[in-house]
């Protein structure tokens, strides 16, 4: 088609307004989802999200997926307004694999990183009523060869985070906790442990975070991307660092100091 836009979003504002996020009209009270953290590593990034969503002051859902791959190099994590949240995810998703179908190639990382900034925009509305999502972008960037990650706010503004990153209700706790945690020069097995290091914390002092239910073996999704690509990491792989956390706070409950248990 001739003059036909890379962007997927624009398409939809014509053929199909009402399936853009933004004319969703989810019914209040909203459940929410919470607590995503990233950080990059010697050879990449990592992201990590827990798997709590709630209305209120209640538990609306325990095992709630709040981290996706955007692409085969790029990772999202959403926290907010849950129903809008995953479509979002999703039109993202289409978002860059239409660029890629009309244009020929893939977007750069910075235009997948302004892409999403523009859907958020689009969503600005309903922001506005309090109908919010904050995502996290990460991913490997191949221009610079190097792990990248974006924060963004409601109004689509996006920001690069140099080390680590946070966002959700459980977010200030979880950034304090990396403060100490984390090293941008430790392998991708000691990024993921501070990682799940700093939602423990959180969940010790925002209920609204779930951290490590060993008892239900609900676990945080964790996923990577490095020069190899992106991968989720294993249920298995994460109970096996989730085990070895709750057994070692057990006897000290506010946690190392450093990245080692």
């Amino acid at each position: 088609m001739p003059n036909q836009s890379p962007s997927f979003a624009e398409f939809l504002r014509v053929a199909a307004p009402d399936a853009l996020p933004s004319a969703a009209s989810d019914a209040l009270p909203a459940v929410h989802g919470t607590t995503i953290v990233a950080a990059r590593y010697a050879d990449g990034v990592v992201m990590a999200g827990d798997r709590r969503a709630t209305m209120g002051s209640a538990i609306a859902m325990r095992d709630i997926e709040k981290v996706f791959g955007a692409d085969d190099h790029s990772i999202i994590g959403v926290a907010g307004v849950a129903g809008i949240a995953v479509e979002l995810v999703r039109l993202f998703q289409v978002e860059l694999e239409h660029f890629e179908k009309i244009e020929g190639t893939r977007l750069s990382f910075d235009g997948k990183a302004n892409r999403l900034g523009a859907l958020l925009r689009g969503n600005l509305s309903q922001a506005m009523q309090g109908l919010v999502v904050l995502p996290l972008f990460i991913g490997w960037d191949e221009r610079a060869q190097r792990g990248r990650m974006f924060s963004y706010d409601a109004t689509g503004g996006r920001y690069e985070e140099h080390d680590f990153c946070s966002v959700g209700s459980g977010a200030a706790f979880a950034r304090g906790a990396l403060k100490k945690l984390h090293d941008p020069a430790a392998d991708e097995r000691t990024a993921v442990l501070s990682l799940l290091q700093s939602l423990y914390d959180a969940a010790d002092d925002d209920s609204a975070t779930s951290g490590l239910d060993l008892t239900r073996g609900i676990f945080p999704l964790v996923m990577r991307a490095s020069a190899d690509g992106v991968a989720r990491w294993s249920e298995a792989g994460v109970r096996e660092l989730a085990e070895a956390i709750v057994t070692a706070r057990s006897g000290r409950p506010d946690g190392p100091r450093g990245a080692a248990l």
